[in-house]
């Protein structure tokens, strides 16, 4: 099969699901993905709201607390393209599963922190555990949903997300007053565990009768060659820099940055979360609608949250945070089931898992990085807008190169 490397290329076929009981178990496997991938988030994004209080326990300057978001991040991004190729051939079902007993019990282990090194070896090893979770789960949901829900479908997925910064922001403070943060990650670890337990039972990787993985016409290595499957990496990288740096930071900076308290800030970030809630499926949906036309709503999406970042780093007063909240998130969240959408109609099922986990792999290195990038540059300034300004050079840089990306013209697939 010949195919250049600018042309987009075309979606693997896919096996139907067979009959209403098929269809219908869709549902039940979309659910259970998404509470694995909702604990798995509030798992990560949990340090972001203790961050301050571990910090002053274990003796952290400010300017160092990114690097605990810094060492889950690496592990992440080193087990995504493993976990995502073994997804292929061994199934999303045990290796979501897997991923939740072991994050159960490594967030538990986490409780028991007294000094940075031990902190740091136990978030690289949480990272490695949660690093299968997205490649899984797109495995699942490609295979049990086609071309013409798929978009709906990842926007419910990723609702998960959303809905963790929200609770996260929401909860979290309030329940590390009460019990302390120790307290937090034991239970989390515990409910994390169980999660596991349930995937495992309740999950199944085929809608037909064979479990035998489907076979791809496209090689792994001709995929990875093309060029709209590299821009599509790049773009991911800018995108989760400003996502990621975002939601690891917003809270302590404006605690640091604007006098706001924990739960103040944790109010601000929670709101981020609604507004992306509600917009994810709606984006996913009106994709459908469009026969599977995704590039357009994400530069969108993309553009809008670069001027809100921008917009964010001036602000001063809290109404003003939470007025402007709900629209940032609406940038900031809504490429992701766009993005998730448009890899696997490159990759088509067969290859949803490898390709999934690899790109999320470079998306994720924005993840790595921006943690660190924004703490020096605060330290440098002590300014605020600097801060925000950096965060925005992510999804500036992910516009550009989601330009230049040719979309596969819409199927029935």
């Amino acid at each position: 099969m010949s195919q250049s490397l600018g042309e987009a290329l075309p979606e693997a076929p896919q096996r139907p699901c067979e009959g209403a009981t098929a269809s219908s178990y869709r549902w039940v496997i979309l659910f259970v993905a998404w509470l694995s991938f909702l604990f798995s988030f509030i798992d990560r994004l949990t340090w972001a709201n203790v961050s301050v209080s571990v910090g002053n326990s274990i003796g952290m300057p400010v300017a160092a607390l990114g690097i605990f978001a810094t060492a889950f991040y690496a592990g992440y991004v080193a087990c995504n393209a493993v976990g995502g190729i073994a997804s292929d051939k061994i199934g999303g079902r045990l290796m979501l599963a897997v991923s939740m007993l072991v994050l159960g019990f490594c967030t538990f282990l986490f409780s028991f922190t007294t000094n940075l090194a031990f902190g740091l070896i136990v978030q690289a090893i949480m990272g490695l555990a949660a690093g299968v979770d997205y490649s899984s789960c797109v495995k699942l949901i490609v295979t049990w949903f086609d071309r013409r829900s798929r978009g709906t479908a990842m926007g419910l997925l990723l609702i998960a997300s959303s809905l963790a910064v929200t609770a996260t922001n929401a909860i979290v403070p309030s329940l590390a007053a009460s019990i302390g943060w120790q307290g937090v990650y034991r239970l989390l670890g515990c409910v994390s565990a169980i999660i596991g337990v349930i995937a495992y039972m309740f999950l199944r990787d085929n809608p037909g009768q064979s479990d035998a993985p489907p076979r791809s016409k496209v090689a792994l290595g001709a995929l990875l060659a093309n060029r709209d499957v590299i821009l599509l990496g790049l773009t991911g990288f800018g995108a989760f820099w400003g996502t990621w740096g975002f939601v690891f930071w917003a809270n302590a900076l404006m605690i640091k940055g604007r006098g706001f308290s924990a739960v103040d800030a944790g109010i601000v970030v929670s709101l981020i979360g609604v507004a992306a809630i509600v917009g994810k499926p709606a984006i996913g949906f009106l994709s459908d609608l469009t026969g599977g036309r995704r590039k357009w709503l994400t530069v969108g999406s993309l553009v809008l949250f670069a001027a809100m970042l921008m917009v964010f780093g001036t602000l001063t007063d809290q109404l003003a945070f939470r007025i402007a909240a709900p629209i940032l998130g609406l940038g900031g969240f809504l490429y992701s089931p766009l993005m998730g959408a448009m890899l696997a109609e490159k990759s088509g099922p067969a290859l949803a898992g490898s390709i999934a986990g690899i790109l999320m792999s470079v998306w994720q290195l924005g993840s790595v990085i921006v943690p660190l990038a924004v703490g020096i540059v605060y330290q440098w300034t002590e300014s605020f807008n600097a801060a925000f300004l950096t965060l925005a050079a992510g999804p500036i840089v992910a516009v550009i190169c989601l330009l230049f990306v040719k979309e596969s013209a819409p199927s029935a697939q």
